[in-house]
């Protein structure tokens, strides 16, 4: 129910599925599942970028913010075990390398054009669906084995990345 809120497009819709996403962390703090935590902040973009509310440069600034801690949070956890580059760890868990090369730019460089935050934004989104909310609906749905290419997947990112 929280997944098809987050993902809908109805902005009304989609604060009522960030509310519950809040109150979840609210109660499990540090626990909440990191791809989770990246959707909502991803989804609160969007919804500020529909309301019409914030200007261009602060758009920018608040999808930057959240693409860089998804680039980040995403790859931590295999950076805590050994130094690898970002593109490596991109590539390793198939997100797009000019993701990482964005989250670069973002973080230092010259900010880059809101149509390209908006469209990493929507990569980042697909790619959590797919990678995360698809195998939770998997797991819900059916309790029989898990696709091979997706349990990779899982073991690259560390089989509790996710909880």
């Amino acid at each position: 129910q929280v997944m098809v809120g987050l993902y809908c497009g109805d902005s009304r819709l989609q604060q009522d599925a960030l509310d519950r996403v809040s109150a979840w962390k609210s109660r499990y703090g540090q626990k909440m599942p990191l791809a989770v935590d990246c959707t909502a902040e991803l989804i609160r973009c969007k919804v500020l970028d529909s309301s019409g509310r914030l200007k261009s440069h602060e758009l920018i600034l608040s999808y930057g913010l959240a693409l860089v801690r998804f680039v980040n949070l995403i790859t931590e956890r295999k950076q805590k075990m050994a130094s690898i580059p970002l593109r490596q760890l991109a590539r390793e868990v198939d997100i797009p390398i000019w993701v990482v090369d964005l989250r670069h730019e973002l973080t230092h460089g010259k900010l880059p054009r809101l149509a390209l935050c908006r469209k990493g934004c929507d990569v980042v989104l697909d790619w959590l669906r797919k990678t995360y909310w698809s195998r939770q609906l998997g797991n819900n749905l059916c309790e029989g084995s898990e696709d091979e290419e997706e349990e990779e997947t899982n073991t690259e990112l560390g089989n509790d990345a996710w909880e």
